[in-house]
């Protein structure tokens, strides 16, 4: 299993979600993805979206201020 970072630091909605789903595309299966954020609104948005793709939210985590990391498994199809 793979593990992968994607640093949105910057980015707000809808492309936070656009590029973590661009991500999810490019790595393999049951690889794991961390995303960070810097953009609160996101950290809603990103878990719920990823999961309506049936990918698997395994946590989001603050781990500064205004700033989160989300980790996601990839599922297959």
């Amino acid at each position: 299993m793979k593990k992968y970072q994607l640093d949105l630091r910057g980015e707000v909605c809808p492309y936070t979600f656009v590029k973590t789903k661009l991500k999810l595309e490019e790595i393999e299966e049951n690889s794991i993805l961390e995303v960070i954020l810097d953009h609160e609104p996101a950290v809603k948005d990103v878990p719920r979206s990823v999961k309506e793709e049936g990918h698997e939210v395994l946590g989001v985590e603050k781990i500064g201020e205004n700033l989160w990391k989300i980790i996601i498994r990839k599922k297959g199809k």
